[in-house]
């Protein structure tokens, strides 16, 4: 069986590495809006057996009951690793044989990047790994079994999980899809997001309520900003009208 798992922070103290470009309520309205882009995207996932929400957050919680997926509740969180591992025994332990990682900052991510991903073959013992935008972090991680090798999400993931892979004796695969890579850990980050077009995201909605388009001087997504193509490539939104 092929799941997904979705790891969950208490959204208010999301956001660290953003201290100084956005107030604290801004970070926390910023990660709930990516939340629910993240969450809308798998709620129309069709190859995951199963859905699983690693977390101690109670709205988190709240919606993984609305939409009937699997809970794994937390004492407490020492570390996305910690909580990614210890989860990834417990689903282990359910009967799943294969089981993908994503983060919950993904605002551009749609179900078909998702589905995409679970129908590759990944006969054990493989790993699937989607890097970070800048490719040094580690955005979807897919291990068959769940608990080949540890994690090491944080700076330089991406190599750390390749060399855990290499120990363990796995199968690497590699894919690259902007808007699975299109994660905000910084204010790079931020600002390569807000030149794309956001239209009908939760996030997008945040940055035309919070000015933040207009305080970083960056052209508003209603311009010329960059749209992520169906294949994943960038095309440019044209001007609206008036």
């Amino acid at each position: 069986m092929r799941a997904l798992l979705l790891p969950v922070k208490d959204l208010r103290n999301s956001k660290q590495r953003l201290v100084g470009v956005l107030t604290p309520d801004e970070r926390f309205a910023l990660a709930q809006a990516m939340l629910a882009d993240t969450f809308r995207a798998v709620s129309g996932v069709r190859r995951a057996d199963k859905i699983f929400v690693v977390t101690n957050y109670t709205p988190a919680m709240q919606i993984a009951r609305e939409h009937r997926w699997e809970i794994l509740a937390e004492e407490q969180q020492l570390s996305e690793s910690a909580s990614v591992d210890s989860a990834s025994r417990q689903c282990e332990a359910l009967g799943i044989t294969s089981l993908l990682r994503l983060p919950l900052d993904l605002p551009l991510v749609q179900a078909c990047d998702i589905d995409e991903l679970l129908a590759i073959d990944c006969t054990a013992p493989a790993m699937l790994i989607v890097p970070s935008r800048d490719g040094t972090g580690t955005n979807a991680l897919l291990r068959t079994p769940p608990t080949i090798f540890p994690s090491h999400f944080g700076p330089d993931s991406f190599t750390k999980h390749c060399n855990e892979a290499n120990r363990a004796g796995a199968q690497i695969i590699a894919r690259r899809n902007p808007r699975l890579e299109m994660d905000i850990d910084d204010e790079s980050d931020l600002r390569a997001l807000l030149q794309l077009d956001l239209t009908g995201t939760a996030t997008g909605a945040f940055f035309q309520r919070s000015g933040l388009v207009q305080r970083l001087r960056i052209e508003s997504p209603g311009g010329t900003a960059k749209k992520l193509a169906q294949d994943g490539s960038a095309v440019f939104a044209e001007p609206k009208p008036g």
